[in-house]
């Protein structure tokens, strides 16, 4: 059994020689991020890739521009998916690991939403690589019961497990308060972004302050619900993106503008600690 640790370009100013730079340094197996959209940058970034040796997450955000991550308004279904395809075709001549992919839109109908990871699903089989969609504000997985009203429709709908979206949505660390839901976005979940979130955000100042001791504790409780459900499946190699990230997530001293933490130091804080946690998991409750 064995858990990679992915690096998010996201919130990495660096550019991407950087960041394998400090993989390495870290122990850390692989990059998660978006390829870039010109031809001859997404040359270069597959290049870069290749001559690392790292393990590569492609990213893809359904109708966003460049940059932002939350959804265009007034967006249709048919947009959204071929917004995905487009993404996905991009990506793959990279070779990456998996799409992870933040899609859909929260507005939508649950029949939108259905018929638009209904169509998820198909483009999974089409390309032949695994689709994993975030649990994400914005997005049709915004809150944990339409996501579960998602995930029993659609037996083949692989996930991304931020389950710190969830705790501010609902203002609260809800899934203690829904054992099924947990237990059934498990048995769907194929990759982790462990980011803590607590009941006024998705994202704690710093995971390693006693005040938000309670929140870390649940969510890790949360992932390891994950990781038994994962290797009961067959899973041995399992895969986490630390994803503290910037852009309001961060918090700053007002007017200062002095940033809660270090976004690179809380996110490998946080990588080697689950991978320290999984080591444990696995000697005490090896899966049967």
């Amino acid at each position: 059994m064995e858990l990679a640790l992915y690096k998010t370009l996201w919130g990495h100013d660096g550019g991407l020689g950087h960041a394998i730079q400090l993989c390495a340094e870290s122990g850390f197996q692989g990059i998660e991020g978006p390829v870039p959209l010109d031809p001859a940058g997404r040359a270069e970034f597959f290049e870069t890739l290749h001559q690392s040796g790292l393990g590569w997450i492609a990213e893809v955000s359904t109708c966003t521009p460049a940059g932002f991550y939350v959804p265009l308004p007034g967006r249709s279904v048919e947009q959204h998916l071929e917004s995905l395809e487009d993404g996905i075709i991009r990506s793959l001549k990279g070779s990456p690991r998996f799409i992870n992919t933040m899609a859909g839109y929260d507005a939508w109908s649950f029949n939108d939403s259905l018929r638009f990871h209904t169509g998820v699903v198909r483009l999974q089989e089409k390309h032949g690589i695994i689709i994993s969609v975030e649990t994400h504000r914005g997005r049709s997985t915004y809150n944990p019961w339409l996501t579960r009203d998602l995930l029993e429709a659609l037996p083949d709908l692989r996930i991304t497990c931020d389950f710190s979206h969830w705790c501010v949505v609902s203002e609260r660390l809800v899934l203690d308060e829904f054992d099924d839901i947990l237990a059934l976005t498990a048995r769907h979940a194929h990759h982790i972004q462990p980011r803590v979130g607590y009941s006024q955000g998705p994202q704690v100042p710093d995971p390693r302050a006693p005040e938000y001791a309670d929140a870390l504790a649940a969510h890790e409780r949360w992932w390891a619900v994950v990781w038994d459900s994962m290797a009961a499946r067959g899973f041995t190699r399992f895969t986490m993106t630390p994803e503290f990230g910037p852009d309001g997530y961060l918090q700053q001293t007002p007017f200062t503008q002095i940033p809660a933490a270090d976004l690179w130091e809380v996110n490998r804080w946080i990588g080697l600690r689950q991978r320290d946690r999984f080591q444990r998991h696995f000697h005490n409750h090896p899966p049967r």
